[in-house]
């Protein structure tokens, strides 16, 4: 039960942010911290790369939805990196394919959010 967090510079004001491991109520903190400082610096354009991650839980997607709501205060945008067909099922039981751009590629999210 752990989670890598990495934040790195995309193009343009887009910043990614790299999960890998898994994302629950023991690690969905860490997780939230990162988004945040970079929310509180002046970053709204994120990607939240899930492609390592192999699982998450309500508590996970908490922290997504939050940070969604808090980027599009400042007309930000969260973009999800997400292949893996589990992690996916999540977003589409859920409902929450509807309100995030879900893609396949880095290069994708990106363009999406330029």
């Amino acid at each position: 039960m752990d989670i890598k967090v990495s934040v790195r510079p995309a193009e343009g004001e887009t910043n990614v942010v790299d999960l890998v491991g898994e994302i629950d109520v023991y690690t969905s903190p860490m997780v939230k911290d990162a988004i945040t400082q970079l929310i509180d610096e002046g970053h709204y354009h994120l990607i939240i790369n899930l492609e390592g991650v192999r699982y998450i839980d309500s508590t996970g997607l908490g922290v997504l939805i939050g940070a969604l709501k808090r980027v599009r205060e400042h007309a930000g945008s969260v973009s999800l990196i997400c292949t893996n067909p589990q992690i996916k099922k999540i977003f589409d039981i859920t409902g929450l394919v509807k309100i995030f751009g879900i893609y396949d590629s880095e290069q994708s999210a990106v363009k999406a959010s330029a």
